[in-house]
């Protein structure tokens, strides 16, 4: 009977203890602009790829977690988010204050700019120089943040503010000439003109510097703390550095 009694202490021990080993979720979805190059995008086997792709499979097997990656409506990531359709939002995703309102973000981990992209033969040069010209951005992008709010005079003086529901589509404006200039982030600029030389450049003034962070919704710390630990380890180790040198040739990683 003791041996028995034994036996199943035992037994009850060590389900216990495999059901701590296995606390929290096994799989964290992840929403995303798959037209964001080169952050998240189709490549020619229409797989999802890019900088924030390669960073966030790392992230999730060092949290003990598998990954999906769900292309979602840009404009729309909040009521997927909070709809708990995706767990988070990790595309380039720029912290602000009006975001912190309603999103718990993970620590920074780029450095990014807004800034302003014309057609290489374009004669405008600073912000004052978009007086009475076409301008665009990505719908619900920091771009529009900045111009609905910190810079609204400017946007005032634009002959034509056009939203569009991704970088891509603007850029073919840029292209045929009903867009005179774009507000875009940094990293995205920059990648369009190492695809397309001379096709493109910056004014020389932009919208500010920021920093980017993984979205969570805003009392789920259970994702955002698993993350954030393994994020701090890819910094320690050098993975994050690699990765960035990989997309960028450079190292853009926020210490």
């Amino acid at each position: 009977m003791k041996k028995l009694l034994a036996l199943v202490l035992t037994v009850l021990t060590v389900l216990a203890l495999a059901g701590c080993g296995g606390s929290g979720p096994k799989k964290m979805v992840i929403g995303l602009d798959d037209n964001f190059a080169p952050m998240g995008f189709r490549d020619k086997d229409n797989k999802i790829v890019g900088f924030d792709i390669d960073l966030a499979r790392e992230a999730a097997k060092r949290a003990g977690m598998e990954v999906e990656f769900k292309p979602i409506d840009w404009s729309a990531k909040e009521a997927e988010l909070n709809g708990k359709r995706i767990d988070a939002i990790w595309n380039c995703f720029t912290i602000n204050p009006e975001r912190e309102k309603v999103i718990h973000f993970s620590k920074p981990y780029i450095d990014n700019a807004q800034v302003v992209a014309v057609p290489a033969k374009s004669s405008l040069k600073t912000l004052a120089d978009l007086k009475g010209k076409a301008v665009g951005v990505q719908d619900d992008s920091t771009g529009s943040y900045l111009l609905d709010g910190k810079f609204s005079d400017l946007r005032k003086g634009l002959a034509a503010y056009k939203k569009y529901p991704d970088f891509a589509a603007a850029f073919l404006d840029i292209d045929s000439g009903r867009l005179d200039a774009l507000v875009v982030d940094e990293i995205l600029a920059r990648y369009y003109m190492k695809m397309a030389p001379g096709k493109y450049k910056l004014l020389d003034e932009g919208l500010g510097k920021e920093v980017v962070g993984v979205g969570f919704r805003k009392n789920d710390k259970e994702f955002a703390d698993r993350i954030d630990k393994a994020l701090d380890e890819m910094k320690k180790d050098g993975t994050a550095k690699k990765i960035s040198e990989k997309w960028f040739n450079a190292d853009i990683i926020h210490y």
